[in-house]
């Protein structure tokens, strides 16, 4: 039986070509962030000048996020056929161009239309992210590689916030002009600078050597040889956690306005929660080799809980700053650690496929996020109704996670 090890290689790489990867990882990260952040941050402007309704915005937010999910799985298959290299650099082209789109949209079509066209790119963009630094780095440094990568989406994010902040004389269009025309100005460095996965030619070469019957077939990838509950777990904890944390990009900044709160004061505390979800990335992936798995899986997720009764609880802008930096530290920081497990339960020849697999089905969550707090707010629930919503979910991904964890360490004692 073929045991899927926590690495494929035993030895540690540390060479500047290692940091090369990471740092161009991070770069497409940072915009992937401020692009992923963009539409909720545009969100009040867009709504008032193009004259949408709060259910067209709960589609809007929800197209981009559809986008995600053929993105991430096509992404990663792809890319364990071609190269994570071409599949990145192509990705990168897609969600820039449609971001540029999303700035010139005139109507309820085009807006639907260019946001699920940038969601495709950003979804194939991320697991070829983790893949590409995940392989790179080795099986010591694997976690930390991911964590530093990951950990440009809150930043970028952060990003969208100040310039929401900021308010521009172009007004809500000028996140997406951003998002649109600097990752398109990366893309000649990606070509340029960044080296395709090592682990990948290594396996391409074998497969080349072997023939075709050599290629791993998706569904056994996924599910033979003992990774069919990895799977299905991390398929859980992405879709519960990724619900919160999309429910959060896209919805926070109309329901703080909603509350009373002026637009400045709304990116304000999306800026505080997205700082929150960079150090809790870094923190968060530090600490998966330093503590046990029931600790971090409680840390997480009891810490998730409680930012989010806090952010539905406060009055206060002092309060809601520091609510939102602790529910940014606790969800997005949670979700890296969910991004750093997923390459470890997969062979090279299925490590994007799985990773965009679980990527995919975290979308689906993702996606249900905005529309379950468009209903909770056409409801009556306001903000609080909001954030209780989510608890069930993210006691079912409390529990998953602690298992991966524990696989993960015995794995690691094999």
């Amino acid at each position: 039986m073929t045991t899927y090890t926590t690495c494929d290689a035993v030895t540690d790489k540390t060479s500047p070509r290692v940091w090369l990867t990471i740092g161009l990882c991070f770069l497409v990260a940072l915009m992937e962030g401020l692009d992923l952040q963009a539409a909720g941050i545009a969100a009040p402007g867009m709504a008032a000048a193009l004259a949408f309704e709060q259910g067209q915005m709960s589609w809007i937010f929800s197209a981009g996020i559809l986008g995600l999910l053929p993105g991430a799985f096509g992404g990663g298959w792809l890319a364990d056929r071609i190269g994570r290299k071409k599949v990145l650099i192509g990705s990168v082209v897609l969600f820039g161009v449609f971001s540029i789109v999303s700035a010139l949209a005139w109507d309820y079509t085009s807006m639907l239309t260019a946001r699920f066209l940038t969601g495709v790119g950003l979804g194939a963009a991320l697991p070829n992210l983790i893949a590409l630094t995940s392989e790179a780095a080795g099986p010591r440094l694997r976690g930390t590689a991911v964590s530093l990568m990951y950990c440009g989406v809150p930043i970028g994010a952060a990003v969208a916030a100040l310039i929401g902040m900021a308010d521009f004389a172009s007004g809500w269009a000028t996140v997406f002009w951003v998002g649109g025309i600097v990752p398109l100005l990366i893309v000649p460095l990606l070509a340029l600078f960044l080296p395709e996965s090592d682990d990948f030619r290594e396996q391409q070469a074998r497969q080349l050597s072997k023939g075709a019957e050599a290629r791993t077939p998706v569904l056994q990838g996924l599910f033979a040889h003992g990774a069919a509950l990895p799977t299905l777990l991390l398929w859980l904890s992405y879709f519960f956690t990724l619900l919160v944390v999309y429910m959060l990009i896209n919805w926070l900044p109309s329901l703080l306005v909603g509350q009373g709160y002026s637009r400045s004061e709304a990116s304000g505390v999306v800026f505080s929660l997205q700082i929150g979800a960079a150090i809790g990335s870094l923190f968060l992936g530090a600490m998966m080799d330093r503590l046990r798995p029931l600790l971090m899986a409680a840390l997480i997720y009891l810490g998730m809980l409680g930012s989010l009764a806090a952010l539905g609880l406060s009055n206060a802008f002092s309060s809601m700053l520091v609510a939102g930096f602790l529910a940014g530290f606790f969800a997005t920081g949670g979700q890296c650690v969910l991004y750093a497990l997923a390459p470890l339960f997969y062979r090279t020849d299925v490590r994007a496929t799985g990773v965009g697999s679980a990527v995919s089905v975290g979308r689906l969550g993702a996606m249900s996020g905005p529309l379950v707090a468009g209903k909770m707010l056409a409801l009556g629930g306001g903000t609080a109704g909001v954030m209780l919503a989510a608890a069930p979910g993210i006691v079912v991904a409390a529990i998953a996670v602690f298992y991966l964890l524990a696989k993960r360490d015995r794995l690691a004692q094999e």
